[in-house]
């Protein structure tokens, strides 16, 4: 019986796909559940497995072919396996236990029994980065894992073998014998760049820019941290939590700032979904904290730091990627002291946040040294006036420099 490989369902917003790379070539054993081949889209990277025991006997889309929701790219002769009798499925359902056991879900002592001695016997390997790792001769202890446990991921792989933006880089001697690579333009890099373009040239984007005293955020954490650890089961205090619940607030004052354009309409929200820019190993993501209004800081930090475990693994759906009403961008991390951050459609604003730095500031007529970070509001002036715009970034100055304010509301 043939059982056709379909495309996953895609929403609305992600219009299509592109096939990555077969982890399978036709003719090749599977089993059910088994990573069969990966689908890039313009936000996350899709694995599709396999939907039975049995042989790849077909691929109609080939990597780097586009494809639709449920769009056929394969299919599985379900017969194959099963037509050679019980004991050859019990011995493929062996053989799937026995890669789990080398992947690191059983014990150490049977990880060396399949995989022979190792340098580091525990080492956890995700399938689909073991598979990686054996095509490309590459050892494990090469390897930072970034997965939970330390686990080594698909994308700590490539990384590694720098295949993100290039799996098949040339790399050629010009004519003066200085060395050029010229590579595809992966996918989401190629859908970041278009947007980023976009934003650009069909928005009037402008920038206004202040200046908080981080100072106040900086003792209360100080005071809390290890209390606020202790009472949410390990979840720590960040600044994030205090951006996301002063954000909050100024959107509730000023609508406009939390609004969308959607052609000649102005779509006003009643909800405050904030997106949070996050870094990966294949590029910028912005996942989105749905309800964020509903959220308490606890929540905030907790769902942030998941995000940013899941970006790392190349985890995040893309339903956690859809949709947001604003967005918080934090450059500070990678040591931008001031940008301006570049609007993300159909949104009409985005925060930046910049590096934390020690400042000489008058205050009441003395010079003090404090940590001052720098804000930038982008913002498109078709809908929002420059007097909102920088009434909203004040505000969410004043919420950050007393943050009593954040928990009354006022």
């Amino acid at each position: 019986m043939t059982i056709e490989i379909k495309a996953p369902t895609l929403p609305e917003s992600v219009p299509d796909g592109t096939i990555a790379t077969w982890h399978k070539n036709v003719g090749d054993s599977v089993n059910r559940d088994e990573l069969l081949v990966d689908i890039e889209t313009d936000k996350v990277v899709i694995e599709v497995v396999s939907p039975a025991d049995g042989t790849l006997c077909s691929i109609v889309k080939k990597t780097g072919d586009t494809i639709v929701s449920n769009e056929a790219i394969g299919a599985i002769d379900e017969h194959a396996v099963q037509s050679t009798g019980t004991e050859d499925t019990k011995s493929a359902s062996a053989t799937t236990s026995s890669s789990e056991i080398s992947d690191g879900k059983s014990g150490a002592q049977d990880n060396t029994a399949e995989a022979g001695p190792q340098t580091s016997p525990e080492l956890l390997i995700s399938p689909a980065a073991r598979k990686l790792l054996q095509e490309h001769s590459l050892s494990p202890d090469a390897i930072d894992g970034s997965g939970k446990g330390g686990r080594i991921t698909k994308e700590d792989v490539l990384a590694r073998l720098d295949l993100n933006e290039s799996p098949t880089a040339p790399v050629t001697p010009s004519s003066g014998g200085r060395i050029e690579e010229r590579v595809p333009m992966s996918r989401l890099r190629a859908k970041v760049a278009e947007r980023l373009l976009d934003a650009s040239q069909s928005t009037a984007m402008l920038t206004t820019f202040n200046e908080v005293n981080m100072k106040p955020i900086m003792d209360l954490r100080h005071k809390y941290k290890d209390l606020f650890e202790h009472t949410h089961n390990g979840t720590r205090l960040g600044f994030m939590s205090f951006f996301v619940r002063s954000c909050v607030e100024a959107l509730k004052k000023f609508p406009a700032v939390n609004a969308s354009i959607d052609g000649n309409d102005i779509v006003y929200h009643g909800y405050q979904d904030i997106g949070v820019a996050v870094s990966s190993p294949r590029g910028l993501v912005v996942p989105v904290l749905r309800n964020a209004d509903h959220m308490g800081m606890a929540a905030i930090e907790q769902r942030i730091s998941e995000f940013g475990e899941k970006a790392r693994d190349g985890k995040l759906g893309i339903n956690e990627m859809t949709g947001g009403t604003f967005t918080i961008s934090n450059g500070g991390v990678f040591g931008s002291l001031l940008s301006t951050p570049i609007l993300n459609p159909p949104q009409t604003a985005i925060l930046g946040m910049h590096k934390i730095q020690d400042r000489p500031m008058a205050i009441n007529g003395e010079i003090k040294i404090l940590p001052m970070m720098y804000l930038a509001l982008s913002y498109d002036h078709r809908m929002i006036d420059g007097k909102e715009a920088v009434q909203f970034l004040v505000t969410v100055k004043d919420f950050l420099e007393d943050p009593s304010r954040i928990v009354l509301e006022i």
